[in-house]
C-alpha cells in the first residue's frame, strides 16, 4: 500500500478503483482473488472511509461506523475468518436488553478490518481523482491530483454518488438521475478523551439516548481502548441546522450535547468530526450500477443500504460485474 501520492502509476491495470472505503476494499479483494490487476485510489490519509479509528491522548476511538451486524452468508463467512485471527469480538447483543444479533467490531478498532482487507493490495492514499475520461481506445483514464494519469480496461466507483457523478458524467451516457439527485444524511460528531469513566452504562452504547443525539459509545466499555474515550454522533437534523455554523459555535454545542455521558469527569481531549456524506437517504434498489459499454461500475452503500453489510454486499457486486465484463470484453 502506498502512503504518497506522485509515485508513477505504474502499468495500465485491468481496474481502477476510486474510494478505498470499504466497499472498494471488498472490491478490490475479491477483484485480486479473482486474477485481476487493481488500482485502488483515495483522496484519505488511510484506507477505510467511514471505517474510522483515531489514537488521541492514549485512548483509541471509532469516530466513523461503531459496529456492524451480520444476516447474509458472504459476511458470516467473512466474520469467521477474522474471528479465527483475532481480528474481531462480539461488543454486546442490544444496547437496550439483548435481541439476540450480536454487534461486532475490530478488536483494536474499526480501521484494522478495512487496513487487512487493503493488505496484498495496490492502494494509493492520498491520491484523489479529478477528473475521468473514456478514451477512443476504449480505456479509462483517472487523473489524480498530482497529475498522474492512471489507465485501466474497467473503472469502479465507490466513491458518494454526487463524487461519482462529477467525475464520469461526461463519458456515459444513461446515468440514473434517481441515484444521482439523491442526497446524504450529514453527521457532527465530538470525540472526548476523559479523566476517568464517563456516566454510560454498559455495555457501553446508546442509541438515540436523547434530543439531538443519533449514537454515543464509551470506547473503553467497548473494548478498544484502555483510555475512557466518549464518541457522539449527533442526529441528522441536528447536524443539518448547524453543519454552517461557525466552527467554535458546534464544538460548544456538541459538548452540550455530551455533558450528560461525561458525567463527573473531567476532558482531557476533545475533537470534532465531520460526516458529509454519511448516510444515504433513499438507496438504489440494485447493488450496483454497471454500464456495458464502458465497463464503468459504480456501487457503494448508496446502492446496498447505509449499513456495513449493504457496503459489504455492494462491493462484491461490483467485483461480480467486472469480472464479468472483463471475461466478455478479452
Amino acid at each position: 500500500m502506498t502512503s504518497q501520492a506522485g509515485r508513477a502509476p505504474g502499468p495500465e491495470v485491468d481496474t481502477l478503483i476510486i474510494g478505498a472505503g470499504l466497499s472498494g476494499l471488498v472490491a478490490a479483494r475479491r477483484l485480486v482473488d479473482a486474477g485481476l490487476s487493481v488500482r485502488v485510489l483515495d483522496k484519505g490519509r488511510s484506507v477505510g472511509g467511514r471505517l474510522a479509528t483515531r489514537r488521541m491522548s492514549g485512548a483509541v476511538v471509532d469516530h466513523g461506523a461503531q459496529f456492524f451486524t451480520v444476516r447474509g452468508q458472504s459476511l458470516a463467512d467473512q466474520v469467521d475468518d477474522w474471528t479465527s485471527r483475532g481480528l474481531v469480538t462480539v461488543w454486546c447483543r442490544g444496547f437496550e436488553g439483548e435481541d439476540g444479533h450480536p454487534r461486532y467490531i475490530g478488536t483494536t478498532g474499526m480501521n484494522s478490518l478495512a487496513k487487512d482487507l487493503a493488505t496484498g493490495v495496490d492502494v494509493r492514499v492520498p491520491s484523489m481523482a479529478v477528473a475521468t475520461r473514456f478514451d477512443d481506445l476504449g480505456h479509462w483514464e483517472v487523473t489524480t491530483d498530482d497529475g498522474t494519469i492512471h489507465r485501466s480496461r474497467s473503472l469502479v466507483s465507490t466513491a458518494p454518488v454526487p463524487q461519482s457523478f462529477s467525475l464520469v458524467f461526461e463519458s456515459v451516457e444513461g446515468l440514473p438521475r434517481a441515484v444521482f439527485d439523491a442526497d446524504y444524511d450529514r453527521t457532527l460528531g465530538l470525540l472526548v478523551v476523559l479523566d476517568g469513566p464517563s456516566a454510560v452504562a454498559p455495555p457501553g452504547g446508546m442509541q438515540q439516548p436523547s434530543s439531538g443525539v443519533a449514537f454515543v459509545a464509551d470506547n473503553a466499555l467497548k473494548g478498544i481502548s484502555a483510555v475512557p474515550a466518549l464518541t457522539l454522533h449527533a442526529d441528522p437534523d441536528w447536524s443539518l441546522e448547524r453543519w454552517d455554523a461557525d466552527p467554535s459555535a458546534i464544538e460548544s454545542e456538541l459538548h452540550r450535547l455530551a455533558e450528560p455521558f461525561i458525567g463527573g469527569a473531567g476532558i482531557v481531549e476533545a475533537q470534532v468530526k465531520r460526516w458529509r456524506f454519511a448516510t444515504p437517504r433513499q438507496p438504489w434498489s440494485e447493488r450496483c450500477w454497471i454500464d456495458e459499454s464502458t465497463r464503468l461500475v459504480l456501487g457503494g452503500d448508496a446502492f446496498a443500504g447505509p449499513r456495513f453489510e449493504g457496503a459489504w454486499e455492494s462491493g462484491i457486486a461490483a467485483a461480480e460485474a467486472v469480472v464479468t465484463l472483463c471475461r466478455s470484453h478479452r
